[in-house]
């Protein structure tokens, strides 16, 4: 299976570096699209709960139960 990455959280970048934090913890390497910082920097205006956390296809089985452990957690 080649690897390809899947968008698993959206969110704000508190929510997303606890998330990736957790998935590190497991050796679930992980991607972070910061669209908010990318608008800033780009003199745009957007919310800021719009950043994206990635992790590869293969990896999906593994996340899947931190990923809702952490939803249950946040109230999502």
């Amino acid at each position: 299976m080649e690897k390809e990455h899947i968008k698993v959280f959206t969110g704000t970048s508190i929510f997303i570096d606890r998330l990736s934090y957790l998935l590190d913890k497991e050796n679930i390497p992980s991607l972070i699209k910061n669209h908010h910082e990318s608008a800033r920097l780009g003199g745009f205006g957007l919310s800021i709960d719009n950043i994206e956390l990635f992790i590869y296809n293969t990896d999906l089985e593994k996340a899947t139960p931190i990923i809702e452990e952490f939803k249950k957690e946040i109230g999502e």
